[in-house]
């Protein structure tokens, strides 16, 4: 079982005493970090070095000398671990926890009640980077990364509107108004300014900005492809929409993870469709949704999963907002076919088997809107969408059809999520594999002679699943998933 998350928290330590036991090289380290803070600093040590008894005989740090006891935690906020000696780091974690005192012990996460993260310091913005303990060469290899994106200009920048927080507060009361301010400033030409060094020319591009007339909110919808799962499939506009929304309404399927990207004060709104459920009744919930919270000015982002173009009854939706005059856009994201077929090692065309692709839903107004004959020819691959439930029928009228029995296919269920399984076999046998395997939704149906080629180009999660039989079979599952 892994351990819990930490809770990331920047600490007030201005005149408040912080303790570090140990006078090497780590403790000089944990000292120079500390200094600019103001802490009360007491360092606690038989032995220390030179550099840091000239801090004490400065006053700028109180040195105690000899073993450790736990009278010197008396008044201590913060105690930090650094001797090279496990016992007294333990000794040390030991009495910091019998006095709730948060304690860290360097190089020892487990006897850590809090943890000093790799740090990216930029005048009063810090980036702040922790692996929880058990990867500090991550957190430093990250770190170093962040050095190289950020330059000086932002600690510029954020003391620019620190200067000026009380003064945009009463020039714009409401939350919704500082938060478009803030976004024309930091997309206008001031942080380019700053970057320049001209930070006179800075200052007055700012407070022209706030002097200029506030102009009553404009209410949009952003129609955004959320992919099917992995939050690395975003595009980079998908990005910036989800940042700047002040409404999300989103499907049942959207991962976790993705709405994790979203703005953290924005408004979620799950209008996700329920099996069996009145679909009609519930879009037209979400065109009224989209309208009422775009009337109200705000920025309403419609995060479908996949693409919402592809089976995503999107258009449906951008109709009701041009009858209701809202502006709108669209930002694609990777349907699922797509995605899917990629993370299970399936070319949904290939030279040597696969001329063209279509993409079919299985959910259709009318059983027999699909052209069976056409579908059943060769030399063509089929994505099967939402298909899970159609199997039999899929199966036999293509059969019917004339698509050979030995077709292969591929069942991908929750493709590009950590728990993606890909059940491959024969079109002969599909609903009795899937029974086999339990396969359940969400699950992307491929058909077609590529499927076969996850056998040997599948690089996402586990090895595909081969076996079929009669009956659900969670033991041969695991079976076979192990």
């Amino acid at each position: 079982m892994s351990a819990p998350p930490l809770f990331p928290l920047f600490t007030q330590l201005a005149g408040r005493a912080v303790l570090v036991v140990g006078g090497g090289a780590v403790a000089r380290r944990k000292v120079l970090a500390l200094l600019p803070t103001q802490a009360r600093i007491r360092l606690g040590a038989t032995e220390v070095e030179p550099e840091l008894a000239e801090l004490a005989r400065a006053g700028r740090i109180e040195l105690i000398r000899g073993a450790f006891t736990p009278a010197w935690l008396d008044g201590a906020w913060l105690v930090i671990a650094a001797t090279d000696d496990p016992q007294v780091n333990r000794a040390v974690a030991a009495a910091a926890e019998a006095r709730r005192v948060w304690a860290n012990v360097v190089d020892d996460a487990e006897l850590s009640s809090v943890h000093l993260p790799a740090r990216v310091e930029r005048g009063p913005v810090q980036i702040a980077i922790s692996s929880g303990g058990g990867a500090p060469m991550l957190a430093r290899h990250l770190r170093e990364q962040l050095e190289s994106r950020f330059d000086e200009s932002l600690g510029a920048l954020a003391d620019l509107l620190s200067q000026a927080r009380e003064r945009i507060r009463t020039r714009l009361p409401e939350l919704a108004a500082r938060r478009r301010f803030f976004d024309r400033v930091l997309q206008g030409p001031i942080p380019a300014l700053l970057r320049q060094g001209d930070t006179a020319k800075a200052r007055r591009e700012f407070i022209a900005a706030l002097e200029q007339p506030q102009l009553p909110p404009s209410g949009s919808v952003a129609l955004v492809g959320a992919g099917p799962g992995d939050p690395g499939l975003l595009t980079l506009r998908a990005l910036r929409v989800l940042n700047e929304a002040d409404v999300v309404l989103h499907d049942r399927l959207v991962s976790a993870e993705v709405l994790a990207l979203a703005r953290r004060d924005a408004e979620f709104i799950e209008v996700g469709k329920q099996v069996g459920g009145d679909h009609h009744a519930t879009q037209e919930r979400i065109h009224r949704l989209l309208v009422e919270h775009a009337r109200l000015g705000k920025r309403v982002v419609r995060l479908k999963g996949g693409d919402p173009f592809v089976f995503g009854r999107g258009g449906e939706e951008l109709e009701a907002l041009r009858a209701h005059s809202i502006d709108f856009e669209v930002v694609p994201g990777i349907t699922a076919a797509i995605a899917c077929g990629a993370y299970a090692g399936i070319p949904l065309t290939h030279r040597d088997h696969a001329q063209s692709v279509r993409f079919i839903t299985a959910h259709t107004r009318d059983d027999d809107a699909c052209d069976w004959a056409a579908l059943a020819q060769e030399k063509q691959t089929l994505a099967f969408y939402m298909g899970v439930a159609g199997l039999e029928r899929i199966r036999d009228r293509l059969l019917a059809h004339g698509r050979a029995a030995s077709t292969p296919f591929a069942l991908i269920e929750n493709g590009t999520r950590p728990e993606q399984r890909v059940v491959l076999g024969t079109l002969a046998d599909l609903p009795e594999t899937a029974r086999f395997y339990c396969v359940g939704a969400p699950a992307l149906l491929v058909i077609g002679e590529v499927a076969a080629l996850a056998a040997s180009l599948h690089w996402f999660g586990s090895e595909p699943l081969t076996a079929a039989g009669a009956g659900c079979s969670p033991l041969a599952n695991l079976a076979q998933a192990a």
